[in-house]
């Protein structure tokens, strides 16, 4: 009987994310992880088949996980203006519960590697971005935002001050202060009222 394997994908993908936290994307590299888990480098490549699918794969873990409790958000509430706060709210409590993750998808999925993705990687990464899209953009249509300007007032509201509040602090390897989720959700409320 064949022996179970002593390193699975997630203590790889998790050790992934701790280097790329403190290094950057540039930090995760095979041996790198392998080294972080304290497996034979040998290990990593029956997991993935090089340094670009396990940067495609830590990036799209991170990813689909923040986008799972966004999307609920937007889409678990029937009040539209409550979704986007809700929304708002979600992406700094995510942010403080998940710091280095939430350092992580600072770099964005170009420092990740993304030109030389697999097409299977690249398909993931792009349904995943047209969920979130299309649910802001139903949310947007819900409060009445029909032009270009108001879809642009949705987005800052839901995406960019959000992250605005969190990135100075993830930057700087500190924590995030205990009224950040306010400060989003009240931005929002405010971007909100002013449409």
């Amino acid at each position: 009987m064949a022996r179970p394997p002593r390193f699975d994908s997630d203590q790889i993908l998790d050790a992934a994310v701790r280097l790329a936290a403190s290094a950057g994307p540039a930090g995760v590299t095979m041996s790198a992880v392998a080294q972080a888990i304290g497996a034979p480098s040998g290990s990593m490549y029956h997991r993935f088949a090089g340094r670009t699918a396990l940067l495609a794969e830590v990036w799209l873990r991170t990813v689909e996980r923040f986008q799972e409790g966004y999307l609920a958000g937007l889409q678990g509430e029937p009040d539209p203006p409550k979704a986007a706060r809700t929304a708002a709210r979600h992406v700094v409590a995510w942010s403080r519960a998940q710091p280095e993750e939430a350092a992580l998808l600072l770099h964005g999925a170009a420092e990740f590697g993304r030109a030389d993705w697999s097409e299977e990687h690249i398909r993931r990464a792009d349904a995943g971005n047209e969920r979130v899209y299309a649910a802001v953009g139903g949310l947007a249509a819900a409060l009445g935002a029909a032009d270009a300007q108001g879809r642009d007032r949705i987005a800052l509201a839901l995406i960019d001050l959000p992250l605005s509040v969190v990135r100075r602090y993830l930057r700087a390897g500190e924590p995030l202060p205990p009224h950040a989720e306010d400060l989003a959700e009240e931005c929002a409320a405010a971007l909100l009222a002013g449409r």
